[in-house]
């Protein structure tokens, strides 16, 4: 099959596009052929070194994919052969005590496609049978590519980790990311009300289209300042954090008492503080995320099937054309997900 790859870490230049070996559908498993793929940031952190791969090099990469059943493993019987489906990109080992408890996502051997398996930039992908939801005939291979770590991740974060309400606050980082965008539509679709930073004026007027109703330049502007500006001084209710570092400090301080900072990635830096003061004298609630569960992704498919929420696609490029795709995401050009397509 052909593959994007990367034998040694660095930035764009190190991928690769040509043979690569092929998947092998065993007990219990698929091999996807892929119709859709979208990058996210973990893909960088990869290619780059900062999260080597933990099967060594070379390495395929890409968690979030769609496309239709080529081969089935020995033993798997609930799938068919050309069936439309997007794959659950967490993997868990069932028995441990956090499977147990049903908190699949902290698993002791948890692990991503595309990071700790060969994933999705490839015209073939091997994956556990479990994992493969179907895919709705309404919804297309796109558009479903960008939901399963982006959207998610976000709903989960608000849903079940930040318990957000009709009426309340919230302040999204980076509405151009693909968390970005999801987590405003979801706040939307919940009936909270939005703010969001953006980190040029070109992105204002996509941010508000999005259902964003006060968008900050942080380049221009401090949105903590602007925070308290939109909410009478009170402070946000909930802000969904996935940059690290600094933003992540002030973002604590844009909350209100009894608020909740929600971490779901450190695209910056993977270091954060805290002034403690803030977080005991205003109550506040800071938890970390990393994924939902497939029951979460068959809902959301459920309000996307709806026409309720709909993934942001900036632009898809050829599977060949890895390279090009890669830069486009380093470079900070895209307003939500980029895709490979084989």
């Amino acid at each position: 099959m052909k593959a994007a790859y990367f034998k040694e870490h660095g930035g764009s230049d190190k991928m690769l596009y040509g043979d690569y070996k092929d998947p092998v559908a065993d007990a219990g498993h698929v091999v996807v052929r892929v119709r859709a793929c979208a990058l996210n940031h973990v893909d960088m952190l990869l290619l780059d070194g900062r999260f080597p791969p933990p099967e060594g090099l070379p390495h395929v990469n890409g968690c979030e994919v769609t496309g239709t059943v080529e081969a089935l493993g020995a033993g798997v019987k609930a799938l068919a052969l050309g069936q439309r489906v997007i794959v659950f990109p967490g993997f868990s080992c069932g028995s441990c005590e956090f499977c147990l408890r049903g908190e699949r996502t902290v698993c002791l051997r948890y692990g991503y496609l595309g990071a700790h398996k060969d994933g999705g930039y490839a015209e073939l992908v091997r994956v556990p049978a479990a994992n493969c939801v179907p895919l709705p005939d309404s919804i297309s291979f796109d558009t479903g590519a960008a939901l399963p770590l982006a959207f998610l991740t976000s709903w989960h974060a608000l849903v079940a980790q930040a318990d957000l309400k009709p009426g309340q606050t919230v302040l999204v980082q980076a509405a151009g990311s693909g968390v970005g965008s999801a987590a405003i539509q979801i706040a939307r679709l919940i009936g909270a009300r939005v703010m969001t930073t953006v980190g040029s004026d070109d992105k204002i007027e996509f941010a508000r289209g999005l259902g964003a109703e006060h968008v900050v330049n942080y380049r221009t502007q401090d949105f903590v300042d602007e925070a308290k500006k939109w909410t009478g001084k009170r402070g946000v209710d909930v802000v969904v954090e996935h940059i690290g570092g600094e933003t992540f400090e002030r973002s604590s301080y844009a909350l209100a008492r009894l608020g909740t900072l929600v971490s779901i990635g450190s695209h910056d830096t993977h270091w954060g503080r805290l002034d403690l003061r803030h977080v005991y004298s205003k109550n506040l609630t800071i938890v970390g995320t990393n994924l939902g569960s497939i029951l979460e992704l068959r809902t959301l498919l459920d309000y996307v099937a709806s026409g309720r929420i709909t993934p942001v696609i900036d632009r898809a490029f050829a599977l060949k054309d890895a390279r090009s795709a890669v830069q486009h995401v380093l470079d900070r050009r895209n307003r939500g997900k980029v895709l490979l397509v084989p």
